[in-house]
């Protein structure tokens, strides 16, 4: 079920998402990308690697590896060397995303639901 939104509701709704995030000061100030990355590999049932995502997103690797190095630190996401091709890594989820991905979510869903 999809909900219409005009120009001025969709942007006051990420705008209110946004400013509420910048205020809970959860200690995750992530950028646009790395919260692309991480929902990407949320809502996939399938392990992404570095060189996957970096094509998915039309980005060099290194900016990959980069936001995923802050989403590690954070405890967001976890590396795994693919045992069969020891130059490829997979990004796992972890149990910190995805409470943190949950609660973003029931975040939208309460701004969403005063529009």
């Amino acid at each position: 079920m999809g909900v219409a939104l005009n120009s001025n509701q969709s942007l006051s709704l990420w705008r209110d998402i946004t400013e509420y995030l910048v205020s809970q000061n959860t200690g995750f100030d992530l950028s646009l990308r790395q919260m692309a990355i991480l929902m990407k590999v949320y809502t996939s049932d399938v392990p992404y690697t570095v060189r996957e995502l970096s094509r998915f997103f039309r980005i060099s690797k290194p900016a990959v590896t980069r936001a995923l190095n802050s989403l590690s630190r954070h405890g967001l996401i976890r590396r795994k060397i693919d045992p069969a091709d020891k130059r490829s890594v997979f990004v796992q989820k972890t149990v910190k995303g995805s409470v943190f991905l949950s609660d973003f979510g029931d975040v939208v869903c309460r701004f969403a639901e005063r529009l």
